[in-house]
């Protein structure tokens, strides 16, 4: 995974990173207040989009060494931040080493985060690929991998946060989705690979009349 930075502004990345996720696990809704700093007039009062169906649901479509090379994961135009959170999660988890570089995945998947800087996390997101000296052993057994989405929803402490200060939000509009699934791993030579189950909590923006984007990855799990 990616190494930590010596650069000064790391410090300054990490230190972001985790008021972030402070901000989720205790009242997410706030992050709007601190990272606005300049007190933006609040519009209408706006409620969490209905949420997602829980059922068992795969957002990746199965693929191993002997499949087509999967392309570059691209984010979908939706309003519903738990459908975008559940297709960015299968994005982070997936990736197919025999198809594009470590760079090119990278790149693509910066390519999910909002366009509002101050709300951007783009360290998080670089996390969660593998580095390129991991990612050169991975290519040269040509492994891919999968993901399975299981489930989406927002956070307990999101939404308590909402129903204690519903106007708070409507400065950034940033909602906490928490996602379950499986990753599902293969390589050459391997017959049935490996699995494991991964959960994830995301930062998502969605803005009215806009489709949503991605804020971040949270440094912890929110249930």
């Amino acid at each position: 995974m990616a190494q930590h930075s010596t650069h000064p502004g790391g410090a300054s990345r990490v230190r972001r990173r985790a008021l972030l996720g402070t901000a989720v696990l205790a009242v997410l809704v706030a992050l709007a207040a601190y990272l606005t700093r300049e007190g933006r007039s609040p519009s209408n009062t706006a409620s969490p989009p209905p949420s997602s169906p829980t059922a068992s649901s795969s957002t990746a479509a199965p693929s191993g060494p002997h499949t087509r090379p999967r392309a570059l994961p691209v984010p979908p135009k939706t309003h519903d931040p738990i459908t975008y959170g559940k297709a960015a999660a299968a994005a982070l988890w997936s990736y197919d080493t025999r198809a594009y570089s470590q760079p090119e995945l990278r790149k693509a998947l910066r390519g999910w985060l909002t366009t509002e800087s101050k709300y951007a996390d783009p360290a998080s997101v670089d996390q969660a690929v593998p580095s390129a000296v991991l990612w050169k052993e991975m290519a040269a057994n040509k492994q891919v991998a999968t993901a399975k989405i299981n489930e989406g929803h927002f956070p307990h402490a999101f939404t308590q946060a909402l129903q204690d200060d519903p106007g708070a939000i409507t400065q950034a509009y940033v909602y906490a989705v928490t996602v379950s699934g499986k990753q599902s791993i293969r390589w050459k030579g391997s017959a049935a690979g490996g699995a494991e189950s991964r959960s994830t909590t995301l930062a998502v923006q969605c803005r009215p009349n806009h489709p949503c984007a991605l804020v971040g990855v949270m440094p912890s799990v929110a249930p």
